[in-house]
C-alpha cells in the first residue's frame, strides 16, 4: 500500500508539472495582448504598459512560468485583473463547487443504487422498462437542456425556485440554500440515471450466477439471497464507478455553473477566460486538474478496500 501510495503521488506531482506547462503554452501562445484585453477602451500605451508590468508580462516566457510555478508552491497564486488575491478568490469557489457536487452524491448515490437494484431484481419488467427508458433519455440529454427544462418547469411555470444562483454582494451559498436546489437537481439527474444503469446492469450479471441460482433452488427468501449474496457482489464494481465520477464531477460542474450563473470554480474558470486574466485562469484550471487527480487516486485507494483481493501495488 505505501509503495503504491508513494508511486501514485509521483505520477500526480508529474501530471500537474505537464498540466501546467500545457495551460501556460496555451495561453502563451493564445493570439491578443491580455493587457489590451483587460483594458479595453481604456488601453492606451501608458496603461498598457503599466498592465503588463503588473501581471509580468513584459518577463520572458520561462521566467513568467517558473515565478508561477514557485509562486504557487509557496501558496501565493498572484493577483487577478480585479485586483483582488487569487488565494483569497478560490477557496471559496471551491468550497461552492464541493457543496453543489456533494449535495448531487448524497442524492443521485443512494436513490441510483436502490433504483438500480429494484430493477436488476424485477428486470423485463414494467418498472425496469420505465426506468430504464427514463435513465436513457436523461443521459442521452446534454445537462444545460435538462437545467433548461428545470428552468421552465419549476422556475418560469410554477415559480417555486429562483431561475438562476445570482446573490446580492455579502451573500453566501449557506445563507441562501435555495440556489443550490436547480443546480443540484440537473447534476443528480445525470448522475442518477448512470448509476441506476451501472447498478442493474450489475445485478442482473450476479443474478445470472451459479452461486445466486443455487442459492434460490435451496428455498432461501429472495430478500436473503438478494441481501447475503446479490448486493456484495454487484455493489463493489459499481461503487468503484462512482468513485471514479468524482472527478468528472467536478469538471462537469463547468457548464452547469455557468448556466445558472453559480459562483463555483466552473464559472470562475469562465469568467477568467472571457477576461483573458491569466493568473486566474491558470489557477483556477490547474485547481481542478489537482481535485481530478487526487478524486482518482481516492477511488482507487476505495477500491482496493472495498476489494481485499486486489492488491494495490
Amino acid at each position: 500500500m505505501a509503495r503504491f501510495l508513494i508511486v501514485r503521488l509521483a505520477l500526480i506531482v508529474v501530471t500537474l508539472l505537464a498540466v501546467s506547462v500545457a495551460i501556460f503554452s496555451l495561453i502563451e501562445f493564445a493570439p491578443g495582448d491580455a493587457a489590451t484585453v483587460i483594458l479595453g477602451q481604456a488601453a492606451t500605451p501608458e496603461n498598457t504598459k503599466a498592465l503588463r508590468e503588473r501581471l509580468g508580462l513584459d518577463k520572458p516566457p520561462h521566467e513568467r512560468y517558473m515565478n508561477w510555478i514557485t509562486g504557487a508552491l509557496r501558496g501565493d497564486l498572484g493577483i487577478a485583473a480585479s485586483g483582488k488575491e487569487i488565494s483569497g478568490i478560490v477557496p471559496g469557489r471551491l468550497f461552492n463547487s464541493a457543496l453543489l457536487a456533494v449535495g448531487a452524491f448524497m442524492i443521485a448515490v443512494p436513490l441510483g443504487l436502490g433504483m438500480g437494484v429494484l430493477v436488476g431484481v424485477k428486470s423485463d419488467t414494467l418498472i425496469d422498462r420505465f426506468l430504464t427508458l427514463g435513465g436513457l433519455v436523461t443521459i442521452s440529454l446534454p445537462e444545460f437542456v435538462t437545467g433548461i427544462v428545470l428552468v421552465l418547469v419549476f422556475s418560469s411555470t410554477l415559480g417555486w425556485l429562483p431561475s438562476s444562483s445570482i446573490m446580492l454582494p455579502g451573500e453566501t451559498i449557506i445563507g441562501n440554500p435555495q440556489v443550490l436546489v436547480m443546480p443540484i437537481l440537473t447534476v443528480t439527474g445525470a448522475l442518477f440515471a448512470y448509476i441506476l444503469r451501472m447498478a442493474r446492469a450489475n445485478v442482473i450479471e450476479v443474478m445470472g450466477s451459479n452461486y445466486v441460482r443455487t442459492a434460490i433452488l435451496k428455498g432461501l427468501p429472495m430478500r436473503t439471497v438478494v441481501v447475503r449474496h446479490v448486493l456484495p457482489n454487484a455493489m463493489l464494481p459499481t461503487i468503484t464507478v462512482i468513485a471514479n465520477n468524482v472527478g468528472w464531477l467536478f469538471g462537469g460542474l463547468i457548464i452547469i455553473e455557468n448556466l445558472f450563473a453559480y459562483p463555483g470554480m466552473g464559472s470562475l474558470l469562465i469568467q477568467a477566460i472571457n477576461a483573458r486574466d491569466i493568473r486566474l485562469l491558470q489557477s483556477t484550471a490547474m485547481v481542478i486538474a489537482a481535485v481530478y487527480a487526487f478524486s482518482n487516486l481516492a477511488a482507487d485507494l476505495t477500491y482496493g478496500w472495498l476489494n481485499p483481493r486486489v492488491r494495490l501495488a
